[in-house]
């Protein structure tokens, strides 16, 4: 079952896309709002209190409803799953930022890709030359594949093996969104955060993303070029400062081929609360010094091309093992 929810989800967000802006983003931020204002009264212990009513609250709501559906009919637990994936995830949560770049860039209109990459992950593009400018989309996509794609297939899968439902999708997605909201760069876009939380919330993230993003760089290294792959991610993971983002990028560089790495591009701080993260700005300030890369090739306008082959190999591999899982387990 988990196979084909997958599987339509994706043909569905494919054909209508969810748009900007939706009553459930707006909950979502409400929702954060809440919990931080209502349950954070600053002492370290209130951190993984408010963590815990905003990310696993909803988490289990999700799972008593999914048992409910289940229980009365297996189309309606099906129907469910399908609705919570096509919340969670997909492509077009992110790609049409990625495509408009790619389509000015093929018009030669650099001035709309910069501002476009500042509108979608507001880093002053203004001044960095052309090939530093690719880099940026090519690690930001490749980052987002994996966020709103990968990280949450894999824990959608985990989570219908335990018998579960959609409930690891929503895990994954609350626990990534919470962790960007509360370490926004600009605190005039809602009561400020206590800093404990957002250090806790980027640490739980990064431990809930620790097998997913080593499944992901896997997958890009079995689609690619294996060899370069593993060795790039052995022995170049540490350019980023966080490990999880630094192991993805990696493998995607030694299986295309792109020089990845090196100086990030100044934060102009984030236009709405879904984006601008404390942790990605830290992150720049300890790298900025640091203009290593990897091997390969100066990132060039065909490789968004390639990058993209690269996801989409990527999404046919783990459906196909998917699939024979379920197989498998149907035969079984």
């Amino acid at each position: 079952m988990s196979f084909f929810a997958v599987l339509l989800a994706l043909v569905i967000e494919q054909l209508r896309p969810l748009p900007q802006g939706t009553p459930l983003h707006e909950a979502l931020v409400n929702w954060a709002r809440w919990t931080a204002r209502n349950f954070d009264a600053g002492r370290e212990h209130h951190a993984w209190v408010v963590w815990c009513v905003a990310v696993l609250v909803p988490t289990t709501l999700v799972g008593l409803v999914y048992g409910a559906f289940f229980h009365f009919s297996l189309m309606l637990a099906l129907a469910f799953d399908l609705c919570v994936l096509y919340a969670c995830l997909g492509f077009r949560q992110f790609s049409h930022f990625y495509t408009d770049i790619r389509d000015a860039l093929d018009r030669g209109r650099e001035d709309e890709a910069r501002e476009a990459l500042r509108q979608w992950r507001h880093l002053d593009a203004s001044e960095l030359p052309r090939e530093e400018l690719l880099r940026h989309v090519i690690e930001h996509a490749l980052l987002a594949a994996h966020r709103h794609v990968f990280g949450v297939f894999f824990w959608f899968v985990l989570g219908s093996a335990l018998g579960l439902g959609p409930v690891g999708a929503v895990l994954y997605r609350m626990a990534e969104f919470c962790a960007r909201h509360w370490g926004r760069t600009n605190p005039a876009l809602a009561a400020p955060t206590h800093e404990g939380l957002a250090l806790r919330a980027q640490r739980a993230f990064d431990l809930i993303d620790h097998v997913p993003a080593r499944l992901t760089a896997a997958g890009f290294a079995v689609v690619g070029n294996f060899e370069e792959s593993v060795g790039c991610w052995r022995q170049h993971a540490s350019l980023w400062p966080h490990s999880n983002d630094g192991i993805l990028l990696a493998a995607a560089a030694g299986a295309t081929g792109i020089a990845l790495g090196g100086q990030p591009a100044p934060d102009v701080g984030p236009a709405s609360a879904f984006e601008g993260s404390r942790f990605e700005a830290a992150a720049n300030a300890l790298h900025e010094e640091s203009t290593a890369s990897t091997p390969g090739a100066a990132p060039q306008l065909g490789h968004l091309r390639s990058v993209v082959g690269l996801v989409w190999r990527s999404v046919v591999l783990w459906m196909l093992l998917l699939a024979l899982l379920s197989l498998a387990n149907l035969l079984g």
